[in-house]
């Protein structure tokens, strides 16, 4: 943090900015301390800086004024308190275009994940959830609670609410299933999917929806051509078709939701959805578990090679991918049968 900030009336902060320039899943973690802000500041301007694709994630958002980009904000605009909850060379570059008062910082503490994947020593004083992280930021901000309480939360259009509607209808049960990730030692064999989707189809009701992103269209064709002809007709994938917030309308109305560790896993959060989320390299140790919502993590214990990364790799650096190989897809795949059945009972 940059100077302390010590506040004990709202009224002496007029102009917020928030800065989080990526990505998906961040962005959604950083809505618990907006909400916090605009509860404790309700008369403040709050506008929220961040890179183009990824403003429908905010600018619904009620506690939010405007979003920006780093290309349309302003230089020497100003601000009586700047949130970086980036703080990388580019967010205090940007920072240092503006007048402002104050600021404060989320720290990183990038050299705790050093130890944990360089030397699988974990330094962390029990687990702390980014959101807590984030909230830190705010310390000495008087006027906000001592912690960050708030649900993540995301606001689709009405058009965007009708097109999930549209497309779901209200025939019986939905599971999500979120397939992808930008890096490979975080996403879950396609054949171990297809596996789960074949039992959950066969002993529930269900249908199955897969989403993702343009890049993730090749491999939702891949996933459904694994699936035997009796459980396409229950499969349907928007994975490339549905905008960001169609796919948050999507999963505000899905029953359970199937997930890599992969921003949709944080939209799906906003909505306090039932998660079964699997973690091949991704540990929880570096605080980016679903917020507010209940999960079940499937993942392989005791690997000395894990961590391998804190963002994830291109490939296995062992060759092996144990990480992931080793989750059996039968067991996540009972897990989720036993959710939807006793929530259709």
């Amino acid at each position: 943090m940059v100077g302390v900030l010590v506040v004990t009336e709202p009224g002496a902060i007029r102009r917020v900015l928030v800065v989080r320039l990526s990505a998906i899943g961040d962005i959604v973690l950083t809505t618990p301390v907006l909400s916090e802000l605009h509860r404790a500041l309700p008369d403040a301007r709050i506008d929220y800086c961040t890179k183009a694709p990824f403003a429908p994630l905010v600018a619904s958002n009620p506690a939010v004024s405007s979003v920006v980009t780093p290309e349309s904000l302003t230089p020497g605009a100003s601000y009586e308190l700047v949130v970086d909850l980036q703080n990388n060379r580019r967010s205090r570059a940007l920072v240092r275009k503006l007048r402002v008062g104050k600021v404060t910082r989320y720290h990183k503490r990038n050299w705790k994940k050093l130890f944990l994947v360089q030397f699988k020593i974990n330094v962390s004083d029990g687990y702390q959830s980014v959101v807590e992280r984030y909230g830190e930021a705010l310390d000495g901000l008087a006027v906000l609670a001592p912690k960050v309480t708030a649900p993540c939360s995301l606001y689709p259009s009405p058009e965007d609410r009708a097109f999930a509607a549209d497309v779901l209808g209200a025939d019986g049960p939905v599971l999500a299933v979120c397939f992808g990730a930008n890096h490979f030692t975080k996403r879950y064999p396609l054949e171990r999917f297809a596996r789960i989707i074949e039992i959950v189809t066969s002993e529930t009701p269900a249908r199955v929806l897969l989403l993702g992103g343009k890049e993730d269209e090749p491999e939702a064709k891949k996933l459904i051509a694994m699936l035997p002809d009796t459980v396409r007709s229950r499969v349907l994938s928007l994975a490339g078709k549905a905008s960001l917030m169609q796919s948050a309308a999507l999963l505000s109305r899905v029953d359970a939701v199937l997930t890599n560790d992969t921003g949709l896993m944080h939209i799906a959060s906003a909505f306090g959805k039932k998660l079964f989320v699997i973690f091949g390299s991704s540990v929880k140790e570096f605080g980016f578990m679903p917020w507010g919502t209940e999960y079940e993590l499937f993942e392989t214990p005791g690997l000395s090679c894990r961590p391998c990364s804190h963002i994830g790799r291109s490939k296995c650096p062992k060759r092996h991918f144990r990480c992931m190989m080793e989750i059996a897809p039968e067991p996540i795949a009972a897990r989720i049968v036993e959710t939807l059945n006793k929530n259709s009972a």
